[in-house]
C-alpha cells in the first residue's frame, strides 16, 4: 500500500540540513529505535511494548469445599464381615449396614491468575494473553517553517499474542521463557492533508528468566524475579521484579516493585512510519520521544488486591504508577478470573491509564526532504490528550 507523507511535501526546500536530536515514550508503550546521524533509520516496528512478565505463585486463601465421604460403622461382631466355617460348613455372607457421614473440610487450592503464581517442582505452566491495545493522542505541528496542516493525531491498534512459559525447579524456584506476535496498524491522522499509515506485524519479543518464591508463610508471601528481553529491531532489556503480599482471609494484599535497563539498538526512539511521499519518493516522520540516548532506566511502584469470591471465581484490582524517562504515567487494573479445576483458569482483564504527564509536552519531529531525500529536524510538536488501554483474556494452564 502507498502511504503519502504529504506533510513534507508542503515543507521542500522549507527544511533541510543537519540532523538534530530528539525525545519520546516507551515504558508502558513505546515506539520505534532510529539512528539519526545517519540516514533515514527509521524502525517499521513503531509500537515497543515493554511488556513485563505476569509473575505468579501459589497462595495459601484455602476455601471450605463440601465433601461426601463414606464410613463404615464397626460391626458388633467382625465375624459377621466374612465368611466363616464351622464343621466343614460356610454360613451365609453377611455384611453390616453402613452409615453415611458428611463433614466440611478445607481443601487448597493453586489459584492460577493469583499474582504471586508459580509451578511447584517438576510442573509446568503456561500463560495464553491475548490482547488489544489502543494509544492515542493529539499533535500541533511547531515547524522551524511554514506548515499548512499543523494538526494531526496518533493513533495506533495492536492485537498481541503473548505466551509464558514456566518450569518448577523447585517449588520456590522457577525458570521462565516468553514470545510475543503483534498486528499493528500505526496512523497519523492529518487535519486536511492525506493520512500516513502502516501496518506491522511479526514477532518482537522474545524473553528467559529465573523467579524465587524466597517467603510462603501463613501470613505472607514474596517473590524476585529477574530476565531478559530481547526487543526486536529496538532494545535489549533486563528487568527485574519484586512482589510482597499480605495474606488477610480469602484476599492477598500486596505491593509491587520493577525496575528495567533498557539498551537501544540506535541513539533514538519515538514513533515513525516509513512511506512515500506526493512526489513517489521514499519518506519518513518519526516523532522523537528521546534522542542521543543510548540507554534509559524504568522503574515501576504499585498496590493491589486478589480476592476468592468464590470455589471458581477470583477478583484483582491493581494500581501501578511508572517512571518510562519521558513521561510518568498512572494506570489502573481489574481482573475477573475463572478456574472450575485445579488445572486450567480463564482471566478477563482490562488496564488504562487514567494520568500522564505526557500532555502538554513538546516533542522533536524528523522527516524526509521530498527534494534532497535528507531525514532532518523539522520543528517541534506538542501532544495532548494522551490516551492508553488494553483490554485482554488469559488462558492459564499447570500441567
Amino acid at each position: 500500500m502507498k502511504h503519502y507523507l504529504s506533510l513534507f511535501a508542503i515543507m521542500v526546500g522549507v527544511l533541510g540540513g543537519v540532523p538534530a536530536m530528539a525525545a519520546t515514550n516507551s515504558g508502558a508503550r513505546a515506539a520505534s529505535s532510529a539512528d539519526l546521524t545517519g540516514a533515514p533509520a527509521v524502525r517499521e516496528r513503531t509500537q515497543v511494548n515493554y511488556e513485563k512478565y505476569e509473575t505468579r505463585t501459589s497462595t495459601k486463601t484455602y476455601d471450605a469445599a463440601d465433601a461426601k465421604n463414606i464410613y463404615y460403622t464397626q460391626p458388633a461382631n467382625r465375624s459377621a464381615l466374612y465368611k466363616q466355617y464351622a464343621g466343614g460348613n460356610s454360613s451365609a455372607n453377611v455384611r453390616t449396614t453402613r452409615a453415611e457421614t458428611y463433614r466440611s473440610e478445607l481443601k487448597r487450592k493453586y489459584y492460577l491468575a493469583h499474582p504471586f503464581f508459580q509451578p511447584l517442582a517438576g510442573q509446568f505452566g503456561s500463560v495464553t494473553d491475548l490482547s488489544y491495545t489502543m494509544n492515542s493522542y493529539d499533535i500541533l505541528l511547531k515547524p522551524d517553517g511554514t506548515v499548512s496542516d499543523p494538526n494531526g493525531k496518533w493513533d495506533m491498534g495492536q492485537f498481541s499474542i503473548k505466551e509464558d512459559f514456566s518450569y518448577g525447579i523447585t517449588d520456590s524456584f522457577a525458570v521462565l521463557a516468553m514470545a510475543k506476535y503483534d498486528i499493528s496498524k500505526y496512523e497519523f491522522d492529518w487535519s486536511t492533508a492525506p493520512d500516513d499509515s502502516m501496518d506491522d506485524n511479526g514477532f518482537n519479543l522474545f524473553g528467559l528468566g529465573v523467579q524465587w518464591r524466597f517467603a510462603d508463610t501463613a501470613d505472607w508471601i514474596a517473590t524476585l524475579s529477574a530476565y531478559y528481553q530481547y526487543q526486536h529491531d529496538v532494545s535489549n532489556n533486563v528487568i527485574l521484579d519484586l512482589k510482597g503480599g499480605y495474606k488477610l482471609g480469602r484476599s492477598t494484599i500486596y505491593g509491587l516493585g520493577r525496575a528495567w535497563y533498557v539498551n537501544f539498538d540506535g541513539n533514538s526512539y519515538g514513533n515513525g512510519i516509513n512511506g512515500i511521499t506526493a512526489e513517489d519518493e521514499p519518506g519518513t516522520f518519526f516523532l522523537a520521544y528521546d534522542t542521543d540516548v543510548d540507554n534509559v532506566f524504568y522503574g515501576e511502584v504499585g498496590l493491589g488486591i486478589f480476592s476468592v469470591l468464590d470455589e471458581d471465581w477470583t477478583l484483582n484490582f491493581e494500581g501501578v504508577f511508572g517512571y518510562y524517562d519521558w513521561h510518568n504515567q498512572l494506570s489502573i487494573k481489574a481482573a475477573l478470573g475463572w478456574q472450575p479445576n485445579d488445572w486450567f483458569a480463564l482471566n478477563l482483564y482490562g488496564k488504562m491509564a487514567v494520568y500522564d504527564s505526557a500532555d502538554g509536552k513538546d516533542l522533536s519531529y524528523w522527516g524526509t526532504d521530498a527534494n534532497t531525500g535528507i531525514f532532518s529536524h523539522m520543528g517541534d510538536a506538542n501532544i495532548d490528550n494522551y490516551s492508553e488501554a488494553t483490554i485482554g483474556l488469559q488462558a492459564i494452564f499447570l500441567f
